[in-house]
């Protein structure tokens, strides 16, 4: 686990890595031939969010870094 700072805590990292495998659950179930369109839509709209949250919180992360190398 991540070593906790003042900047970036072990929960940010639990919740970037938990987005993850959340999406990559999300990507078995779509793989699944046996599940309807209806639940193939609501599931891939779940991912996609999930990922998007994901994003966020790396780029959030990449601004920090930023800032700490330009001190």
């Amino acid at each position: 686990m991540a070593k906790e700072t003042e900047d970036f805590t072990p929960k940010e990292t639990e919740n970037f890595e938990s987005k993850l495998q959340n999406a990559k659950k999300i990507l078995e179930t779509l793989m699944n031939p046996e599940i309807t369109l209806s639940e193939s839509v609501k599931a891939y709209e779940k991912g996609m969010k999930e990922l998007a949250e994901a994003q966020k919180i790396l780029e959030e992360a990449e601004i920090k870094i930023t800032q700490i190398k330009g001190e």
